[in-house]
Order: structure tokens, then sequence, then C-alpha cells
């Protein structure tokens, strides 16, 4: 469903947590387009690297916000037009210089002090940014208003740069939607090369954070939206216990799914974000247990049903199992794919469509109606044919009229449904493959090789995709990837599944792999694939005596 290292050496300024990129395992090297767009020096680095620059005053918070300032405005806005940022905070600025004052004066308010952040425009902040779910009918929706997470953030110091674009209504519009397009932001590009999908929902999120546009950066998941973005875009993404991060002023498709996480570059990086926005925790640092050796003794299942087709993407798990014997785990096959009911994915797919209508006639009620006409979904879906040049131009918004058809949350076909699906993917799902196979956690590719932007078609995904996220997001489990090497410059990530509330050590161990395989890629801002030498040759044709 589509609901779905370079390590920076900055003069003077000490490097930690950092680590080194290996290339693909491939023998083929990328070939950058026109300009190098690759970040340098502080920005090139991760969100723990920033924190000991700024620790270090070797660099003030005014100058990193306008470094990063710059850099949008380099390759987002020009150069390769990622298009992966919506809006910035006018404030941002004055905001870090306030922030300086309080670190010169000793005031320090927690490990994030003066970093700046982006988050998915769908996260409510109570800065002079509208928060608009890529949607023109809420291009005006300033609400004043912090989400609990972003209220986290602010206490340990962060800084919000401004929103990241993404695909709109969280991709939970039409059948036949565009990973990362909407409305007001536009089709957001992949760093690594530019026509192929971002992967959605939180594109401009895995983008940004990819392109170092940002120190670190917020997304949001249903099913697969920190997830694919992370994976397409060769960072690291965490997708936390439902409920863990709040999600109260978040923009809602589903109260049983819903979840925001972190999206960085590093594990690390990661843990100190939740540690700020896992509010319901909030005695909790989720960085205490990152150790290299955190995965000595672990009993790791591989879930080799979910581990898919794709031959390039099974010889980078090859290898990744490879890691994880020389981090010491202890590698236990799972073979056998846990029964579903019969309609399993149709009744996963109408408990988002109740869960939708509900909460968004919820939320837009909550909004300012001189800013927000649509009062509800009804009248949502009739803004949007009114305005059907711009929110229509490329696809439908089919999801929006099926949700509306729906019943109350009071349906008993609604209860059974969340009860069945919940109980196949919990109990009977992953509960039932870390008892029985007794390990502690899960492993699998976390998703396929991304395929070009399609403006005709829509997404085109392949029938075989690796994984096991589906699962993780229906339970409401924490999900966590890690990037484990390159396809022709495209990135692909592993994946690592635990039960609930195990949320540091998912981390934990995504960390110490992470320290063994070291394999995130710079991304290279290739035009396409034919930027790529061999690829262009062969793409010419054999041409005998040349």
């Amino acid at each position: 469903m589509k609901h779905l290292l370079f390590c920076a050496i900055a003069a003077g300024i000490a490097i930690v947590g950092c680590t080194s990129t290996l290339q693909p395992l491939e023998t083929t090297q990328p070939v950058l387009v026109d300009t190098d767009f690759r970040a340098t020096g502080i920005l090139a680095g991760s969100l723990p690297d920033v924190i000991e620059a700024l620790n270090s005053k070797e660099i003030s918070s005014q100058t990193l916000v306008k470094l990063y300032l710059d850099r949008i405005e380099k390759i987002d806005k020009s150069g390769p037009r990622l298009q992966s940022i919506l809006a910035l905070n006018p404030d941002a600025l004055e905001t870090a210089k306030q922030l300086d004052q309080m670190r010169a004066a000793g005031e320090i308010l927690g490990p994030l002090h003066g970093v700046p952040i982006l988050l998915k425009d769908n996260i409510e902040t109570k800065d002079r940014i509208a928060t608009t779910a890529g949607a023109l009918a809420l291009k005006d929706n300033i609400t004043g208003r912090d989400s609990p997470l972003v209220a986290g953030l602010r206490a340990q110091g962060a800084i919000i740069l401004g929103k990241t674009n993404l695909s709109q209504w969280a991709n939970f519009r039409s059948e036949g939607s565009m990973s990362g397009w909407s409305a007001l932001g536009g089709q957001v590009r992949n760093p690594h090369m530019l026509d192929r999908n971002p992967c959605g929902s939180s594109s401009g999120s895995g983008a940004a954070t990819a392109a170092s546009l940002a120190a670190a950066s917020v997304g949001t998941e249903t099913n697969g939206s920190i997830i694919c973005p992370s994976n397409a875009n060769g960072i690291v993404g965490f997708k936390p216990t439902v409920g863990l991060v709040p999600q109260q002023y978040i923009i809602p498709i589903s109260e049983s799914q819903d979840t925001a996480g972190p999206m960085t570059k590093t594990v690390m990086g990661a843990a100190l974000m939740m540690s700020a926005m896992a509010t319901t925790t909030p005695d909790v640092d989720y960085s205490a247990g990152l150790k290299k050796g955190a995965l000595q003794g672990v009993r790791v299942g591989v879930l080799n049903f979910a581990k898919g087709e794709s031959k390039p993407i099974l010889a980078h798990f090859k290898t990744a199992l490879i890691d994880l014997q020389a981090a010491g785990a202890i590698l236990v096959d799972i073979d056998a794919r846990p029964d579903t009911p019969d309609n399993f994915g149709t009744m996963s797919y109408d408990i988002l469509k109740y869960e939708f209508k509900d909460g968004i006639n919820t939320y837009l009620a909550s909004t300012s109606p001189e800013q927000v006409t649509s009062r509800n979904l009804e009248q949502l879906i009739a803004f949007n044919e009114a305005h059907q040049e711009i929110e229509l131009a490329l696809f439908d918004q089919s999801i929006f009229v099926a949700s509306q058809a729906m019943d109350s949350l009071e349906s008993e076909v609604y209860k059974t449904a969340i009860e069945t699906v919940q109980k196949a993917t919990r109990q009977a799902g992953i509960d039932t493959l870390l008892q029985t196979y007794d390990v502690q956690v899960l492993l699998a590719p976390s998703g396929p090789t991304v395929p070009r932007v399609d403006p005709i078609n829509g997404d085109v995904w392949p029938n075989s995709w690796p994984g096991y996220g589906g699962h993780a997001a229906r339970a409401g489990y924490p999900h966590v990837t890690v990037p484990m090497g390159g396809i022709h410059g495209l990135s692909v990530g592993l994946s690592f599944i635990g039960g609930k509330n195990t949320d540091a050590q998912m981390l934990s161990y995504a960390f110490a792999y992470e320290q063994h395989s070291l394999r995130r890629l710079e991304p290279q801002y290739l035009k396409n694939a034919e930027a790529l030498p061999f690829i262009a040759e062969a793409m010419q044709g054999y041409k005998e005596g040349l």
C-alpha cells in the first residue's frame, strides 16, 4: 500500500560519533552532475558532530543557521532544486541569537541547545509558519500551537528551522498518488539520483537530512512513511512504538498507527532526538545504551521470508548478516511467514479510512475558521474539486472520497477489523516470531531500490517488496532502518523490528550494526542513471569497430 558518512573533518572542531563512508559493493563510481553539491565542513557532519561543535564554541548557532539557510538556497531552491523545504521559520536567526547569548551566560537548555531542526509540514509549531500537509486548503493554517514533540525539542534548546515538503496529506489522498508531491511544494527530489522517487510521505525530511539542510529532521509514519524515505534517501529513520511520542497537534491519519519519529544521519542522532521528542518518557535517555558491543550474544531473527527477490539487495543483506556476526550477533533463520486472516489487507486499509475520517474532522474543527474554511472532510473534498486545476492536476482524491463514505468508529465492522489486524500483527505476528524463535529483534531489508518519479502513472513499485515494516506499522511496534549500502548510487537500508516499548533496545542494536558496517552513502546529485558512464554507454548500444 502506498501509505506507505561522510566523516566531517572541520579545522579546529572535535568530531564525535562520525562514521566513514564505504563505497557501494558495486565497482562503478557515481559521477557528479554539473556541480559538486556535497556538503563540506560541519554541515557534512552528523547531529552529534553539530552538538560537539556548538559545545566547543567552534561555531555559533547564528552562524550555523546562516550556513544551513545558504545551503538551502543553493541546492533546494536552485541547483538540483530538491524542493524538500516548504517553509522557513522567519524567526530562526533571532532564536539562534538568543540561544547564543544564553550559552555565553552559561545557561544551556539541553543537548540540542542551538541546533537547527526541520519538521515535516503536518506537525504544528507555535512559530510563524503554517502547518499545511502540503495542501492549498491549509496554506494559512498558522495555529500558534506546539505539538508536544516540538515543545520537547524546544525545551532542549532546538531551533525550528522550517518545515519540510511531503507527500500531500501524508500520502492519504489518492490511490494514484506520486510520493513526494504536494500542491504547495511540488515534487521532492532524491539527492542521490534526482529523477528517482524520494518515497513518502516524509520525503522532504528524508531528502533534506541526506542533503545536510539541517542537523536533523522529524518525520511521521502511518505505514512506511519514515522507513521508506529513510531507505530511499540513505539515512537512519526511527519509527517508535505508537504513543511514545504524543500525536497531539499533528494532522492525523490513524490514531492506532500514527507516530512521529526522528530522521537523522546516524543512530546516535536519532536517539538524541528521541530523548527530547518522547515526552511520555521524559526521564529516559535513549542514547545511554548505545554501545558498539550491544549485539554481542544477541539472538537476531533473520526474516528470510521478507528479504525479497532483488539480487543486489540480497547481496547487501548477505553482507549485513556478516557484519552482524562480526558484531557478535547470533543469527536465527526464520523462513515461515506467520499466517494472516482472510481479508487482512482490506481490513487494514479500512481501519485507516475509518480513523482518517474521524481524525481529520476533529482536526479541521480545531483550526481557525478565518484561516481554514474547510471544516470537515466533506468540505475538504468540495474545496479540492473547486481548485482542481491545482489540487487534482496530477491525481484524484479517491481515498478522501472512500474515507468520507465510512461509518463512525462505533461501527462493529471497524471494531472487528482493528481487533483482528492488531492481533494478527501483535500476538500472532511479531510477538509470536520473537517468542517462538527466542530472538530479541527481527531483521530484514527495509525496502526496494526506488523507481523513477512518474507523473503519468503515479508510484510504480516492484511487486516483491522487501521487508516487514507493514506489520510493525499495524502493530504499532518500533522499527529502525540503517543504511546498508548502495546500488548504482541509490541507497538501501537494513531494518530492526522489535516488540512493544523495546525502542531503546532497537536503537542499541541498530547502533552496534552501524558502527560495525559504516555503509552510509553521501548523496551524489546524479541527474539520472545515465549519469553513470557504464549505463550511458550501455544505453547507446554496441557500436562495432569503435
